[in-house]
């Protein structure tokens, strides 16, 4: 059985395949975009489950604001309960009335009216968690670059549970 040659035009289109589509064949697939928010040290302390939803805590003149996204393609999450507490000029983390949660809304904005924050243990800081269940548990401690400030933000990015 004799062989026949390769026309030269089909070999060059092989070719030019094979280095096209070598390059994505022999890369090993990565996770695109968005890498999920780690839990901070010291986030939950003073965590108590369950927070009612508020409108306001306490008598307000300070906001806690943030967004909550999927990692890997970033979309916004609607509806996702973000607890928030604090030391305040009106209470301490532990207290109850110092805890309360809101919802995100449909572009995955939360926004939380609650008393100023307080520096306790020397730095003013809040604290925030992501608890519904859809997603992992993150909790969040950021500190405030001053404790004049009258807000704070925070930003989520979930991975589900």
């Amino acid at each position: 059985m004799s062989q026949r040659p390769i026309p030269r035009r089909r070999l060059l289109a092989t070719a030019a395949a094979a280095l096209t589509l070598g390059p994505v064949l022999s890369v090993p697939a990565r996770a695109a975009g968005v890498a999920p928010t780690p839990t901070m040290r010291g986030g939950a302390n003073n965590y108590l489950p369950g927070a009612p939803i508020v409108e306001r805590i306490g008598g307000g003149g300070f906001w806690m604001t943030g967004t909550v996204r999927r990692a890997g393609d970033g979309a916004p999450l609607a509806g996702q309960r973000i607890q928030i507490w604090a030391h305040t000029t009106e209470g301490h983390e532990r207290d109850p009335h110092s805890h309360g949660a809101t919802l995100t809304d449909a572009d995955g904005r939360f926004r939380l009216e609650m008393p100023q924050i307080v520096p306790a243990f020397g730095q003013a800081h809040g604290h925030l968690a992501y608890d519904s269940g859809d997603f992992e548990t993150v909790f969040l401690r950021p500190v405030m670059p001053s404790p004049k400030d009258t807000t704070l933000h925070a930003d989520f990015v979930l991975v589900p549970a």
